[in-house]
């Protein structure tokens, strides 16, 4: 939950305001306008509105019109205020998404369900000869315990050596294996973060993430990106630098490489930007890299090199994964750090595992040093190919909504203006067709017109996804669902 109160300039906020209709009373515009921008997560829950006498001058409306917007927006849900500390943005109650457990539906081979809240690959065909591969060498460990708390050395070899080639140096020291990458977060935030703790994100941001932050007591501080409306393709570095200034965050969680779920990619300038804003605030960086590989619409000599690599003083936490390159089955994630905090989260593992599935390893090691080139090329293909064939059936299927084709990941990110994502997913439920609601990867529940489509799914099977989307609209549309009710997960 969103609880530090930033305080937005009326000159600010008056830059961020859409166009209004020009159709109703100028109160209910003004109300319309910045309900809006708290839905869409322009504006984070909590950030605090000017005062209604300067919001006036500045938007040369009478005061008494600025007044009846608050207090519409009051109504609504979208203001929360207090005599003495001002007005403040918020949500309104039902809108935050449901706290049960995300995890994927089982497949489904007769095509009943189409689960389009699962952003993951299948496995490579070179995931045969590996695991026999790895099945020859495994006798060379069954002599002993098979506990690798850092991880099994020719693994961590592996990751290490593939930093160092995209431009950050890297020795085995410094990398330790893990059981996925979520555990790779969990063992960081363990270390790092106290009950209480403030944790800027991005939004919006991996739902997971969202949600093992909010499960550990973290007080989340939720940083929008630029320009959303066009598409995150930008981190907005004024907020980054308000929020690290004037919420002192022990941690900023980050996705500079293809992001979940926007597929947005930073560039090297705004990197080196926001560690030096991180560094004159104290707050430790984590940048989660599991999607780094799959620039499918990128040249690999344009990829911007490792959030660690532009900044040696910052401090800065890189944590990475086989699942979404290689195959989700596997569980192997890493996290690249100072090898002090390696060995310091390896004792502390042992508190929930002592070590990473030693097969896996050598599996995942063996596709890393063989295969990797021919895995990502077809990865990459497999992505564009789909990505593609959504961009032109939404188009012309689903024309007011819109969307900004990535440069690589695993998802594109539309917005669904007029279709609460929420009641699109429940109605998703009736026939057929899990939707991942953008509000899972919000904070409060921010993003409610959104939703995520995986480019995971092949590209013939995307008029199939797109029929069932449409007729869950229609059927939301028919019932009006509440958006109260509990709606179904996503990974």
């Amino acid at each position: 939950m969103a609880e530090w109160h930033s305080t937005l300039t009326p000159h600010a906020l008056a830059r961020q305001l859409p166009p209004s209709d020009g159709r109703r009373p100028a109160y209910r515009a003004l109300a319309a306008q910045v309900s809006r921008l708290v839905a869409d997560g322009r504006l984070p829950v909590g950030t605090r509105l000017p005062a209604e006498r300067e919001l006036a001058a500045e938007l040369r409306l009478s005061r008494t019109t600025v007044a009846a917007a608050y207090e519409a927006l009051r109504t609504d849900g979208f203001l929360h205020s207090r005599r003495g500390a001002g007005s403040w943005t918020a949500l309104p109650e039902g809108t935050r998404p449901p706290a049960d457990a995300l995890h994927p539906v089982p497949p489904d081979q007769h095509g009943a369900l189409l689960d389009l809240g699962l952003a993951a690959p299948t496995a490579p065909p070179q995931l045969a000869e590996a695991a026999a591969h790895a099945v020859a060498q495994l006798p060379a460990y069954t002599g002993g315990h098979g506990n690798y708390p850092t991880g099994l050395p020719a693994l961590r070899e592996a990751v290490a050596r593939r930093f160092t080639e995209r431009g950050l140096p890297t020795g085995p020291e410094q990398v330790l294996i893990t059981t996925g990458a979520m555990s790779a977060l969990h063992l960081a935030h363990q270390a790092l973060l106290t009950r209480g703790d403030r944790v800027a994100v991005e939004a919006p941001s991996y739902a997971n993430t969202l949600r093992a932050l909010d499960r550990l007591g973290a007080r989340l501080v939720p940083v929008p990106f630029a320009d959303p409306a066009g598409g995150p393709t930008r981190w907005d570095l004024a907020q980054w630098q308000r929020v690290l200034r004037g919420a002192a965050p022990k941690l900023a969680s980050t996705v500079p490489d293809f992001q979940n779920p926007t597929g947005a990619l930073i560039d090297e300038d705004q990197r080196r930007a926001l560690l030096a804003h991180a560094r004159a605030a104290g707050t430790t960086v984590i940048a989660d890299e599991t999607c780094a590989e799959l620039g499918w619409g990128v040249a690999d000599s344009a990829l911007p090199r490792p959030l660690a690599a532009l900044d040696r003083d910052a401090q800065v936490i890189t944590v990475g994964s086989a699942g979404k390159l290689l195959w989700p089955g596997l569980r192997i994630g890493w996290l690249r750090a100072q090898p002090s905090l390696v060995r310091k989260l390896a004792a502390d593992r042992a508190l929930y595992d002592l070590g990473t599935p030693v097969l896996d390893q050598l599996v995942a090691a063996r596709l890393l040093t063989d295969h990797l080139p021919a895995v990502r090329a077809a990865r990459h293909e497999q992505l564009r190919s789909t990505a593609e064939e959504f961009a032109h059936a939404l188009a012309r299927r689903f024309p007011a909504w819109r969307f900004t084709l990535p440069p690589g990941g695993l998802a594109l990110w539309v917005a669904t203006p007029g279709t609460p994502a929420t009641a699109l997913a429940r109605a998703g439920e009736r026939v057929g067709v899990r939707i991942a609601s953008g509000a899972r990867f919000g904070v409060d529940g921010a993003f409610e017109e959104h939703l995520r489509l995986p480019l995971t799914l092949p590209a013939a099977r995307v008029d199939d996804a797109l029929d069932r989307v449409a007729e869950a609209a229609e059927l939301a549309r028919a019932e009006r669902f509440s958006t109260a009710d509990p709606e179904p997960a996503s990974l």
